[in-house]
């Protein structure tokens, strides 16, 4: 399949779907991120029931801002990056002599292009991502203000950074995250829309109308996006611990252990042993992914790495049916009425 679109219209459609799915499924990733987090039963359970209380689903726009601003770039990038590199890749994939069958498979090509495209667009985006998710953490009171879009959150979450290299801790675990899930969901996503679109065509249903093209690529997407989220869950939560651990220094430690301590005691716990717990966990977040990992197998189990699996799978399906389906709808649409524009 051949696209003649320019870098610009690439870069236009992406952009527009990442702003339409920020805006739509943020709440969705703010309960994902805090079910994630290390402090989840602590800040978040009500001990005594073993209820979740309502801070969970406060301020679930806290740090939208930096994700909306980063968003465009790193997703024009992603896109572009994409096209061009599957492009190429087709092009330079030599043909077998017998049947003209390509000697690299098709998804192949399609897993390298998302995997060159996640790179470029990780390195963008992990600054945002890491303000973003310290940001949904800070707690709010239930007396605080209530409105959905608080830019205090981020500034207080930004005061926390010492160093302008610390936003870029946890680029190494988002890349670890988003190469296998991109490796993953593209190859299905093309498949599935590729089938759509031939049982639609050969059963005499196909319109090829605008909405049509949109639709299709949404279901694909959202289907190959929920698949791809749910294996690749516990990369999820160890990400979400390094970069919730990314702006602490010695000073932040230490008010978070007494804030460890302090909230242990209001609720009945045992202080040293939460204490204990939360300095193993920060431990092994600086050792490393694989470390933490263990870390989080060995002290919390296995449920504890597929914690926000599902949240994952609806907030992805959402997300990425939305992202993809407006990207497709948007690119079409501005290569359609490019196309006219120079055959008037």
């Amino acid at each position: 399949m051949s696209f003649n679109n320019t870098n610009t219209d690439i870069l236009v459609a992406g952009a527009f779907a990442a702003f339409s799915v920020d805006l739509l499924v943020y709440p969705l990733d703010t309960i994902k991120t805090r079910v994630q987090s290390p402090d989840y039963k602590r800040l978040y359970k009500n001990a005594s029931t073993n209820t979740v209380n309502r801070s969970l689903f406060r301020g679930l726009y806290q740090g939208i801002g930096s994700v909306v601003i980063a968003t465009v770039p790193s997703s024009g990038a992603f896109f572009t990056t994409y096209e061009g590199t599957k492009s190429l890749l087709h092009r330079l994939n030599p043909s077998t002599g017998t049947n003209d069958s390509p000697i690299i498979p098709t998804p192949v090509i399609h897993s390298v292009a998302s995997s060159v495209a996640e790179l470029v667009s990780c390195f963008i985006l992990t600054p945002a991502e890491v303000l973003k998710q310290n940001a949904q953490m800070v707690q709010k009171s239930a007396s605080a203000s209530t409105r959905a879009f608080d830019a205090n959150a981020t500034i207080q979450a930004l005061r926390k950074f010492k160093k302008p290299s610390q936003l870029w801790k946890g680029y190494t675990a988002l890349a670890a995250r988003n190469l296998p899930f991109t490796a993953m969901q593209f190859p299905m996503f093309e498949h599935l829309k590729q089938t759509i679109l031939s049982y639609r065509e050969q059963h005499g249903k196909a319109r090829g109308t605008l909405l049509e093209k949109g639709l299709i690529t949404a279901v694909a997407a959202g289907t190959a996006g929920s698949i791809a989220a749910v294996i690749t869950t516990p990369i999820d939560v160890v990400k979400t611990r390094i970069m919730l651990s990314a702006a602490m220094d010695e000073d932040g430690k230490a008010r978070e252990g007494k804030q460890v301590l302090k909230q242990a005691e209001a609720q009945g716990k045992d202080g040293n042993a939460e204490l204990k717990g939360a300095e193993r966990t920060a431990r092994a977040g600086r050792s490393g992914g694989f470390a933490l990992g263990r870390e989080i197998l060995r002290v919390e189990g296995v449920k504890a790495l597929f914690r926000g699996g599902a949240l994952r799978a609806v907030w992805t399906a959402l997300g990425s049916g939305l992202y993809l389906g407006v990207y497709e709808t948007g690119r079409t649409y501005l290569e359609g009425r490019r196309t006219a524009n120079e055959a008037a």
